[in-house]
């Protein structure tokens, strides 16, 4: 059945429909019960949460929330075509890179040319991580999975056998976003590494 919309209204439509498939995209974290991973839309809308609940601790007090929300709530919709990848394999993020930049190409000229811009401006202004909303969005696309897996006492961490140094290295730029954010999470991560459900890395002895 085909029902008549104006131009734009069918192309937002396309659009809020195609999105609908970021829920069959599974990550490499797990729900806290551990019944099983994740989905990206999952993920988005927690950081949506977060963001909410966590502004206060953001780096530059001058944030624009809003923005923020924005931004975490469309950030990984390139991923319905470039799939996601473990924050730790540094050879296929390099690979996904290129896959995101044609995702992004098809997916936000979806929309009307004006939203689809806004939108694609908003993700690149995210991958860049040059201003205050997206130092801190990407401080909390870092954070939540970090508690997802000491809530489930080492969870993808065991799995694809990560360590210390490692998890340290990788999410260190949390501290760009939010110092207060990342001084909490080296705790937490510290102690994971302390009860053996994160493996003590080389640089670490």
């Amino acid at each position: 059945m085909t029902v008549h919309a104006p131009q734009r209204l069918a192309r937002q439509i396309r659009f809020i429909m195609e999105i609908d498939k970021l829920k069959r995209i599974v990550r490499n974290t797990y729900l806290t019960d551990r019944v099983r991973l994740e989905n990206d839309a999952e993920h988005s809308w927690h950081l949506a949460v977060m963001a909410m609940l966590l502004s206060e601790y953001a780096a530059d007090a001058s944030i624009d929330v809003l923005k923020v929300i924005k931004m975490v709530l469309i950030h990984d919709l390139v991923e319905i075509d470039a799939g996601d990848a473990l924050v730790y394999d540094e050879a296929a993020r390099a690979e996904k890179a290129r896959f995101e930049q044609a995702a992004a190409d098809r997916i936000f000229t979806l929309l009307p040319e004006d939203q689809g811009a806004q939108l694609r401006a908003l993700w690149e202004e995210f991958e860049a991580r040059r201003t205050g909303e997206a130092r801190f969005a990407a401080a909390l696309d870092r954070l939540q999975p970090l508690l997802h897996n000491y809530h489930t006492e080492g969870g993808a961490w065991r799995e694809h056998g990560i360590t210390l140094d490692r998890v340290l290295e990788r999410n260190g730029h949390m501290a760009e976003g939010s110092p207060a954010l990342w001084e909490y999470a080296e705790r937490f991560i510290r102690d994971a590494a302390e009860r053996g459900w994160l493996p003590t890395g080389p640089a670490e002895g």
